[in-house]
């Protein structure tokens, strides 16, 4: 889609985020083809881009969820997602979480340890209802990826050994209030190599075998998500080549294929736009100092991810500048020896690829306001979360200040 940036960013105001939902039903529609003539279900991964009318966009495409917390779970039965499409995720579920995901009634508990599960069952007791629960395997498969968005190994949080499942499945099926209907495994983010997908596959689906063997009736066969997309030179997985070693791994079995994508539908959909203040140069090196901060995209400070910069409609000799913020910290930048050209007040800036864990994990550090979120749409724009105020950070604490 052609985007008139310096029109956008008048009309909105910067810092802001871009979203192009006709990308993101493109990236939905691939997906959802690649795994055509099995039974499946596309639980778009909340955590990578939580806007309502994100989710509402999927769900009228046909996505499930994947939620990471009950504030997860609540967004998508608000934006339209069928509760039966929901899957509740994470390392640490509330007792308060756990009930309400039960009440209301949403397709199955993912659980990641054996006490956890024993949690969701006395919730189910006291509620006189049964849970459905799906375990997270994890198959100790090393995903050649970053090590903090690496989850498939035995020093991750993440997920129980396969001896542990097989435990945790046959005591769930022996339970009155539990209901084991799936089983789920996720070996990180930003994957870009099959090998990895295929073996941890195989090792979960030989799992399956082993429970259909002793009558446990295993329904969804969730792959969890992480298929990686390009920031910068990346080589990536075809959607056809990634569901081929899923059906090679389950060949034979009676399933529900579930996968979690979350930064393949919405990474390369986002664009964020901030705006140049001034130049600077310290003891010949060149920074470009700009109205957004590390509190609006954190991921090049959290992980030096690598985000690709432009400015807008400036020619000129490039030399290489540090882009960076407002805020009160050394790791306040977007990216380190940018080549850009001479750059003035208001020059407009585009941080590429910021669709998935930029707003998301936003903050409101040195009380900045969250950015403004845009859609874009059949060749149309639409705000979908105004710009944040003052007013709006400090409305919980007001009435507590002691004059």
């Amino acid at each position: 889609m052609e985007i008139d940036t310096k029109a956008l960013a008048k009309k909105y105001g910067t810092p802001l985020y871009m979203y192009d939902f006709d990308y993101i039903e493109n990236r939905y529609t691939t997906l959802k083809d690649a795994f055509a003539g099995k039974k499946s279900i596309i639980n778009y991964a909340v955590k990578a881009n939580s806007n309502l009318s994100v989710i509402a966009h999927l769900a009228k495409l046909g996505a499930g969820a994947d939620c990471v917390s009950i504030g997860e779970v609540r967004r998508a039965l608000d934006a339209g997602i069928d509760k039966y499409k929901i899957i509740f995720s994470g390392v640490g579920k509330r007792d308060d979480e756990i009930r309400e995901a039960l009440q209301k009634d949403i397709l199955m508990l993912n659980l990641e340890s054996e006490a956890e599960m024993k949690r969701v069952e006395l919730v189910a007791l006291e509620l006189g209802k049964e849970a459905r629960i799906s375990i997270r395997v994890n198959p100790n498969i090393d995903p050649q990826t970053h090590p903090y968005i690496s989850t498939g190994l035995h020093e991750n949080k993440f997920g129980v050994e396969i001896d542990m499942a097989k435990r945790m499945y046959i005591y769930a099926n022996k339970s009155e209030y539990l209901n084991p209907v799936g089983i789920h495994f996720h070996i990180g983010s930003q994957l870009t190599k099959l090998s990895p997908i295929r073996e941890a596959a195989m090792i979960v689906a030989d799992l399956v075998r082993s429970l259909k063997a002793i009558k446990i009736d295993i329904k969804f066969f969730d792959v969890g998500g992480g298929i990686g997309v390009v920031y910068d030179d990346e080589v990536t997985i075809s959607a056809t080549d990634y569901t081929q070693v899923i059906f090679e791994a389950t060949k034979g079995l009676d399933l529900t294929l579930l996968c979690e994508p979350g930064r393949y539908m919405v990474a390369n959909a986002g664009a964020f736009f901030t705006k140049v203040l001034y130049e600077k140069n310290n003891g010949g090196k060149r920074f470009v100092i700009v109205d957004g901060g590390m509190n609006d995209l954190i991921r090049p400070s959290l992980y030096n991810a690598y985000h690709k910069i432009e400015a807008v409609g400036v020619e000129g000799e490039k030399t290489p500048a540090d882009v960076v913020g407002p805020v009160c910290e050394s790791g306040d930048f977007f990216g380190k020896n940018v080549p850009l050209p001479p750059l003035e007040h208001n020059d407009i800036i585009v941080v590429h690829s910021a669709g998935a864990y930029g707003f998301t994990m936003a903050s409101n550090y040195n009380t900045r306001a969250k950015p403004a979120e845009v859609a874009l749409q059949n060749g149309k724009d639409r705000l979908i979360r105004k710009r944040e105020t003052y007013e709006d950070q400090v409305r919980l604490e007001l009435e507590y200040l002691e004059k």
